[in-house]
Parts: C-alpha cells; structure tokens; sequence
C-alpha cells in the first residue's frame, strides 16, 4: 500500500437451541480454560487500548522533541518505531478489549503481529518486484492482489498449526497480522522518505501521522475480515457456501485496498476508511451474538 464486508448471517448452519440470556452474558465472560469471570474483571482489558495509546504517544512526543532540539540521528530509530507502531499497537489492544470470545492470548498475538509484518511484507515486496520485472508496470489491483494474500500466510500457519478456532480468533489474528504488516511498511517508507529529504524530520512526522492514524482503517481492517471469513470457512468445513464468501470478502479487500492505493488525498481515503471499518465493525457484532457452544461431556 503506498501510504471486506461480507453480508448475512454467520454460523447459521442450523438451528441454535434458545439459551437463556443470563447464560450467554456468562459464557461471554468466561476466560480462556472455559471459566468464568466477573465482570469486572473484563474492564482493565476493555480499556487497555487508551493506555497504550496516551504512553505510546507521550514517549513519542519525548522522543520528537529530544531529536528536534538535539538532532542527534541517534534517536530516530526511535522515533521510528513508536510512530509506526502506537496506532497499530493500540488498535490490537481495542480489538482485544471487545466482549468476543477469544481463545488467543497475548504471548501468541505478539508473535503473529512480528511474523505477519515480517514475512507478509518481505513476501509481498519479491513478488510486486518480478511482476513489475516482468510485466513492466504494477497496476494497483495487482498490488492489492499480492499484499493481501502476502498477509495471509501467518493466519492460514495460525489456523493450521494452532488449535485456535474460535469463530473471534480469526478476527483478532487477521487485525494484528495486520498491524505487523502496517508498522513494517511504515517504517520502511519513513526511511525512504528521511533519506529523500536529505534529513528532514518534519516530512517524517507527517508520513507517520497519515499512515498512523489511517491503519485501522486499511491493512488491520482489510485482514482481519478475511481471516475472519477464513476462519468461518474452516468452522463450517469448507463447504462451498462458505469458500464462495471467503472468496467475496478477499476480494472486496483486494478492491478497497486498490481503491486505496489509487486515491490521491485524505477526502479520498476517509470514505474507504469508513467502509472499511463498518465491515469490521459488522463482522465483530455478528461474532459476538455467536453463542458459546458446551464442551462435549
């Protein structure tokens, strides 16, 4: 990226016997190992995300300051990191703080964040490199076609290696792949547009300012629908009802970040934004009436 909703009901396979509505607020509190847990314990997470947010922020605004007065090249590096990863950091941790039912815990979600930006980004930038080799230009469908299957990889290694299969699982994996994948493009763009400025820190700040505040809205919304389709996919046994959707939300991410990608001003980018992030918004509300199944015996 130079810087999908999917309609219907999910997991109506059949019908769901009705359960009392005092039983599914409890089971929509229960922690990891199916226990359940007092409601209060639910709010630090639920507002974990404006902590990470206002530290990330603060130390970000030391850091610029410092490097401002001092212009010691030292400290860009971390300049760098914070302005790349607060926003994405802080999106992951709202997403996290939902009332969904999450089998992933933190230690893991690091690791997919880390590997997802990782391999996705260095997957994504060999593959847009011998198609413009070979075709001699890289329209920006075909780079919205490589970038979000590049940040599939982890997700579809989570949903096979792991036993992560909650229907929320692949929406918070699919968000911090995401994330991983943003941060890592950011820094890479910063650099590139420090050493095209011949060192202005000024024309930095602005680029980790659009792209910052713009990920939830781009990279972290457009995988974490299709890993949540993906996800689905696997819950209903891949039947075909459930690829032909798989296949319908990957491709609105493909359009949207096309769309994107071809936008050439923030007027452009806030209706792309919007949608993006009402598919989302969708898909968490839609998961979240999902009602936790027993465990057998």
């Amino acid at each position: 990226m130079r810087s999908g909703t999917s309609q219907g009901a999910a997991y109506d396979d059949g019908p769901v016997p009705a359960t009392p509505r005092a039983s599914l607020q409890e089971s929509s509190r229960r922690t990891e190992g199916g226990t359940p847990a007092p409601a209060r314990a639910l709010l630090p997470r639920r507002w974990a995300w404006l902590a990470v947010l206002g530290v990330g922020f603060g130390l970000f605004e030391v850091v610029r300051q410092v490097l401002a007065n001092t212009n010691n090249p030292n400290l860009f590096p971390a300049q760098l990191l914070l302005g790349a990863t607060v926003v994405p950091v802080s999106f992951v941790a709202f997403v996290y703080g939902r009332e969904l039912r999450f089998g992933v815990g933190t230690g893991p979600l690091v690791m997919v964040a880390f590997l997802g930006g990782v391999i996705g980004v260095v997957t994504a930038s060999l593959v847009e490199y011998h198609t413009l080799r070979d075709l001699g230009t890289l329209p920006a469908i075909a780079v919205g076609l490589i970038e979000e299957a590049a940040k599939l990889i982890v997700p579809i290694g989570v949903l096979v290696l792991t036993n992560y299969r909650r229907p929320a699982d692949g929406l918070l994996v699919g968000v911090a792949c995401g994330a991983g994948f943003a941060a890592m493009e950011t820094m890479g763009y910063s650099a590139t547009a420090l050493v095209g400025s011949h060192g202005n820190i000024a024309a930095v700040d602005n680029l980790l300012l659009e792209r910052g505040l713009f990920s939830p809205a781009t990279h972290m919304a457009w995988t974490g629908l299709t890993a949540a389709a993906l996800w689905q996919a696997a819950d209903r046994g891949w039947t075909l009802g459930a690829l032909l959707r798989l296949l319908g939300v990957f491709a609105l991410a493909v359009a949207l970040h096309a769309t994107w990608d071809s936008a050439d001003s923030v007027a452009a980018y806030i209706p792309i934004a919007t949608v993006s992030l009402m598919s989302l918004k969708s898909t968490a509300h839609r998961l979240a009436s999902v009602p936790e199944l027993p465990a057998p015996g």
